[in-house]
């Protein structure tokens, strides 16, 4: 996604981390840092009202009371690690279940709001971090678990796709950010992560198969190989990916070029991270990747109420130059990236990430690449962070009609796909 906030600066979002399963009896008692019981600070915007309004108005405040009663009730390791397991899983389950309108609706908020996942998770996350287990638990096992939490509540341990008789589609989105300027905020492509999870579109190329996980906004995650983690093993079995994320207001972008520099801007952590995007073997690492989507027949196609752009524009540093200049038409022989078509925040790292493990991977010709969603915004009147409401109608439509597109297009990149 990219950060609207000030009007010049460039972003773009999202991490996840590989589950290490760890079988076997209890260690002996091993004491924990006095730190790893404190909250992080994505965990410490829990107590805020608004996070609180939408657990309880969703029905998802119950979930990290029972997760404590799991955990309490562990004798080992391996109890443990299936209790987190389990319920990071059915979290997971429950937010897509919700978002496709299968089972009870429990609470007044709707069906399709991504905001109760993100809050629980953190809920979760918080009640095992507090954890004192009646067995020791080291500081590596005690990481692995929080590494199936978040592996398991992000979808990551949940795409399956029938036979060959179907296309294969990965879509990737985003839990909310910026939430320290507004905590109430969501993240329409994480909405659109959930409603298409594991649905079936009709395309010109036949029926297509639709699998969806959703990444934090993490510097650290990233840098740490989360998205290479997930995904590496997904690609060479896919007919088309697209990471998607939220970017500019009233509009659709398909991002041309993605570029292999980190802006700065920080984190659902608070932390900013400012560089060459870190990955395994830099002394091969290029300046740029390009997407494979059909672009120019999602930006002409017909798909809901939102314009839909090319966009090829990317800021650089040219061949012998030191200062940035943008190019509208894109990179330059030789230039330094600075920020791609996404601009230089996570979304245009996971489109950076992904495109280069694409060609790292031999498959070229695997259509993929990044969709930048319209900001979702609240209603004219509710535009208080401190004293607006978790919703009102027009946030719930505006929100509505960028996933109802984003199928669209997705349906749309299939079908276009050679």
């Amino acid at each position: 996604m990219k950060h609207q906030f000030p009007a010049t600066t460039r972003l773009g979002l999202g991490g996840v981390t590989l589950l290490l399963v760890l079988a076997g009896s209890a260690l002996p008692a091993v004491a924990s840092p006095a730190d790893t019981v404190l909250p992080t600070v994505e965990e410490q915007r829990l107590d805020r009202a608004a996070p609180q309004e939408i657990l309880r108005r969703s029905g998802f405040d119950a979930l990290a009371p029972r997760f404590a009663h799991a955990l309490e009730g562990s004798r080992s390791y391996a109890q443990a690690e299936r209790a987190v397991t389990r319920h990071a899983s059915a979290l997971w389950q429950r937010a897509v279940d919700r978002a496709q309108g299968r089972g009870t609706v429990t609470g007044d908020l709707s069906r399709g709001d991504d905001r109760p996942l993100y809050w629980a998770r953190l809920a979760l996350s918080r009640e095992l971090r507090a954890w004192t287990p009646r067995f020791g638990l080291d500081d590596r096992r005690r990481k692995a678990l929080h590494t199936a939490l978040e592996t398991s509540s992000r979808g990551q341990d949940d795409i399956r796709y029938p036979g060959r008789q179907v296309k294969r589609v990965l879509v990737t989105g985003f839990d909310p950010f910026t939430l320290d300027r507004d905590v109430r905020i969501g993240n329409p492509s994480g909405a659109s992560a959930l409603a298409l999870d594991g649905t079936l579109v009709q395309t010109a190329q036949g029926p297509a198969r639709i699998e969806a996980v959703v990444f934090p906004v993490r510097w650290t995650d990233f840098a740490e190989g989360a998205v290479e983690r997930a995904l590496a093993r997904q690609l060479p079995h896919l007919d088309l990916f697209t990471t998607i994320s939220q970017g500019r207001q009233g509009r659709f972008d398909v991002e041309r070029t993605n570029g292999a520099w980190r802006g700065g801007f920080p984190d659902n952590e608070n932390l900013a991270r400012t560089g060459t995007v870190p990955v395994t073997d830099p002394a091969s690492q290029p300046q740029w990747t390009s997407t494979t989507l059909p672009y120019r027949q999602l930006a002409e196609a017909d798909t809901g109420r939102f314009p839909v752009y090319d966009n090829t524009e990317v800021t650089e540093i040219p061949a012998g130059a030191t200062q940035p200049v943008t190019r509208p038409g894109g990179p330059t022989p030789g230039s330094t990236a600075r920020a791609g078509g996404g601009g230089d925040y996570l979304s245009n790292e996971i489109a950076y990430r992904v495109t280069l493990l694409r060609d790292r991977l031999g498959l070229s010709k695997l259509p993929g690449g990044h969709l930048h969603t319209p900001v979702l915004q609240f209603g004219a009147g509710n535009d208080s962070p401190a004293t607006g409401e978790v919703t009102d109608p027009e946030f719930e439509r505006n929100r509505s009609d960028i996933v109802r597109q984003v199928r669209a297009l997705v349906q749309t990149a299939v079908s276009a796909a050679r």
